[in-house]
């Protein structure tokens, strides 16, 4: 048995080192496309303006060393060592570190919170309990709302900078590799072909994105792994053939020496320096399409070497050549005999270089709209077996838009390294600030060792970040702009989407109410099944209530539906529905918890209308077959009347069926029990969730009827089982109705002009120019009944 287990352990290790190697050769040619291209723009960029390239050499040793140190501390050290171990389940970027945080401090301002969300097996809180430092940096978190919404800020500021970077990489990467004509044709001829070549590319690039990053990745990674050997090949033999003593120039005095000559100058010059690291990003917000074992591969073994080289073979060719600030480009150390050969891989890997930060845009937008901070748009899942591969075609053609107008507003590569340089540098910030918090919140470190990343990290990208903004009016204008656009339309989303759903809390009406209609207030129950959507955990919603009141009617079964975003990345499918009843059980009245992570595929409505369905009728059968456990020898309904007045149970309904040949069965597994335990909404509303603790054993429970039985014992507890499944059955062939509130939002009498503007302007025109939440859903027209509502915020 033993040596059974070994060969079956080592199978199992070499299955997981062939998925990493895979994932990693794969990376290259969706995360790695980025940062493998800078060397064709930093030096061009970095002696555009602000330094000249003398004969002593100290300013291309000082570049040099400062790219080398720039590489290593940022990509390497940061990132590769510690930011992309701040994974949330898996996933990276900004959104991910944010929800890290909202699950380890109560800092979030996303609405309909449920402590029951904390029993999700994917809601881990993995590390020891926390210090008493810790705790005190939590509770003063915790006490300040004004620094929730601070946190929330910095967050829309790293995801509008990402999606700003996206609009900007693709141009700069692609122009940059065109650019290599110069050498081949006239100044005339160049200048009037780069253009249209560069926009041509950058149309085919977009036009692939349908194809998902699975296709585009295992196209494009042969690209950059070929090119990632031709710049080592070429930085190898610019070092041997022209200064074989440049590694001399690794060494921080030239950094120093570089500095003290070029004063400020030098300084200014970081700003194209800073271009070296652009991409690095890519590799913690495209966390969730690979592994970390992958990523840290390709970039510690192959991609790291690779740039190191490259750059060194540019300094040394440069130390023996002092062409003007004009000349300095990446093709002037190509041998002419390869020249031709170079330039092509070049333009094929520039284009797969803004692949990287095209798909990072994707998922972090998908993020934002999960978690209420986006309008909602369009996600299409690429990949079946891969989770988290996605393609938003509205966002595509906007990004192609406007990095075609960047490259004909700009035509040159001085100012779009400007405008990305701060782009970059300030998603970099942000992250350090967040892995910061982390540090603290959710790995329990001291808070000087917390305090000492951010100074040391955060010292450094400062120092690029204000080189960055010197460059204000020479492109670096076009980032901020791009980011106060974006923010302010993410930030008044989020605000009146939070404002909404105050105002259903505050207007939502009692149970009495809806178990007080009936036939003698005119009230009549039609057949069928009555889905009614709403973004409230407990209570009857404002819009049911205008319904009834305009339709005196509803359907014989009734169910509130919640379709909630959770602060992690996804939930499992066996804790995916909370179900409840909502009054007695004859009533026919229930409710239903739907929760998605926001890496979560939503379902099509056909499999989400049987599957909640089933759901309903496992929950039927549980709730009866506890009852029974709970009270044997009363099979009177009338004995539960307690609950009738109150929404007393849901439970997390798995994918366990409740079917089979004995009346019941208990299953036990190593995950969380079922059994009650108490827990509060945010809104102090009781409810009781069918959870314990994570680590339990779990005890699932099968009950079934069996049509022949022979038993002559038969409860009324059993008819009445069987009588609600009968309803239930009747109701779903009848057909369903999905009863969805059309709203419109208005700022109350007495508000600010800013908030009117926001509302009454801002928020309903992307409401009607966005996807409505039928859409979403992507509900029947024939089955769907809207409700207008009009919300005073």
């Amino acid at each position: 048995m033993d040596l059974e287990f070994g060969k079956t352990l080592d199978a199992s290790k070499k299955g997981s080192w062939k998925t990493a190697s895979l994932l990693a050769y794969q990376s290259l040619g969706v995360v790695y496309g980025d940062l493998s291209t800078s060397p064709l723009y930093v030096y061009k960029s970095t002696f555009a303006e602000d330094i000249q390239h003398s004969e002593t050499n100290e300013e291309i040793y000082g570049v040099l060393s400062f790219v080398f140190w720039t590489l290593t501390l940022l990509p390497l050290f940061k990132y590769v060592f510690v930011v992309l171990r701040a994974d949330d389940n898996g996933e990276g970027g900004t959104f991910a570190l944010y929800s890290l945080i909202c699950r380890h401090a109560r800092v979030s301002l996303l609405p309909n919170r449920q402590v029951a969300d904390e029993a999700l097996s994917t809601y881990k809180l993995e590390h020891p309990p926390e210090k008493k430092s810790s705790s005190r940096v939590k509770m003063y978190l915790e006490k300040h709302k004004v620094l929730h919404t601070a946190l929330l800020i910095l967050v829309l500021l790293g995801t509008c900078m990402v999606i700003g970077d996206g609009v900007l990489t693709p141009a700069i990467s692609v122009f940059s590799a065109v650019s290599g004509l110069e050498l081949s044709m006239s100044k005339e001829h160049h200048q009037y072909a780069v253009i249209p070549i560069t926009c041509f590319i950058l149309v085919c690039l977009f036009a692939l994105q349908h194809y998902g990053t699975h296709r585009v990745g295992f196209f494009f990674a042969p690209i950059v792994l070929t090119w990632l050997l031709c710049i080592s090949a070429l930085g190898l033999y610019n070092i041997i053939h022209w200064n074989p003593h440049v590694y001399q120039a690794l060494s921080p005095y030239y950094m120093f020496k570089f500095l003290k000559k070029t004063r400020k100058g030098g300084w200014m010059s970081l700003g194209g320096i800073l271009l070296c690291i652009t991409g690095s990003e890519a590799m913690f917000a495209d966390l969730g399409h690979f592994s970390y074992a992958a990523i840290q591969t390709a970039f510690t073994f192959l991609v790291y070497p690779a740039l190191i080289l490259a750059y060194m073979g540019q300094a040394a060719y440069l130390s023996q050549h002092h062409p003007t600030s004009y000349q300095i480009s990446f093709y002037v150390s190509v041998p002419e005999s390869v020249r031709w050969p170079v330039l092509v891989v070049a333009i094929l890997a520039s284009v797969v270089g803004s692949q990287a930060i095209i798909s990072g845009t994707f998922s972090i937008i998908n993020q934002s709209q999960s978690l209420g901070c986006f309008p909602r748009v369009k996600v299409i899942h690429t990949s079946d077996k891969i989770h988290g591969q996605i393609y938003i075609p509205e966002i595509n053609w906007v990004l192609m838009i406007l990095c075609i107008a960047v490259t004909i507003g700009f035509r040159d590569t001085k100012h779009m390294g400007n405008a990305s340089g701060l782009a970059v540098m300030t998603v970099m910030l942000v992250t350090t600030c967040l892995t910061s918090l982390v540090i603290i919140l959710c790995w329990n470190k001291p808070p000087l060792v917390a305090l000492s990343f951010l100074l040391f990290f955060g010292s450094v990208e400062l120092l690029y970040f204000s080189a960055s903004l010197t460059k204000f009016t020479e492109g670096a204008w076009l980032p901020i702009l791009l980011a106060l656009f974006l923010m302010t339309i993410m930030f008044v989303w989020h605000y009146a989407t939070i404002k909404k759903y105050e105002f259903d809390l505050h207007n939502k009406v009692s149970l009495e109410w809806l178990l007080a209609l009936g036939p003698s207030l005119g009230i009549v129950r039609v057949p069928g099944i009555g889905l009614v959507f709403t973004d409230l955990t407990s209570g009857i919603p404002a819009n049911f209530s205008r319904f009834v009141t305009n339709l005196p009617a509803f359907h014989r079964v009734l169910v509130f539906v919640c379709v909630k975003s959770v602060p992690v990345p996804y939930v499992p499918l066996a804790e995916r529905y909370l179900v409840g009843r909502v009054g007695p059980a004859a009533h026919r009245s229930y409710r239903c918890i739907v929760r998605y992570g926001y890496r979560d595929v939503h379902q099509e409505v056909d499999s989400f209308e049987s599957e909640l369905i089933a759901k309903l009728a496992d929950f039927i059968r549980y709730d009866w077959y506890r009852r029974q456990q709970t009270n044997p020898y009363t099979d009177d309904d009338a004995s539960h009347s307690n609950e009738s007045s109150s929404e007393c149970r849901l439970a997390v309904i798995g994918t366990v069926a409740f079917s089979g040949t004995p009346g019941y069965e208990i299953e036990e597994s190593v995950q969380p029990e079922s059994v009650s335990g108490g827990f509060s909404t945010v809104e102090s509303v009781t409810d009781v969730i069918e959870m314990e603790p994570v680590g339990a054993v779990q005890r699932r429970v099968r009950f079934a009827i069996d049509d022949d039985s022979e038993s002559d014992t038969r409860t009324d507890m059993e008819v009445h089982l069987r009588e609600e499944l009968e309803d239930l059955l009747a109701a779903q062939e009848a057909g369903t109705a999905f009863i969805l509130g059309h709203s419109h939002v208005r700022a109350k009498q007495g508000s600010s002009v800013l908030k009117r503007l926001a509302i009454n302007f801002g928020y309903n025109f992307l409401r009607r120019n966005c996807r409505g939440p039928d859409v979403t859903l992507k509900v029947p027209p024939v089955s769907l009944l809207e409700v207008g509502m009009v919300y005073v915020v």
